[in-house]
């Protein structure tokens, strides 16, 4: 299953909003700086729907606020 993300990093509370089935807001505390953000939004993915870190892989936006992740 892919996942669209919008990611805001530097934010002063870490929040998750679901837009519809497969596009998702999040913001996370971390700088968007050695990839500690997108560290971050896997594992508020992770967290959200209660599935091992190691399923979840960036497929694109490396670095780019609009991601793509695969859960397996």
């Amino acid at each position: 299953m892919k996942i669209f993300v919008k990611t805001k990093p530097s934010s002063k509370k870490e929040d998750i909003t679901q837009i519809d089935d497969t596009h998702f807001a999040i913001a996370v505390k971390e700088p968007p700086r050695d990839g500690k953000a997108t560290i971050a939004v896997m594992e508020a993915l992770s967290k959200y729907f209660k599935i091992p870190f190691t399923r979840i892989r960036l497929v694109s936006g490396f670095s780019n606020r609009e991601k793509v992740f695969e859960i397996n």
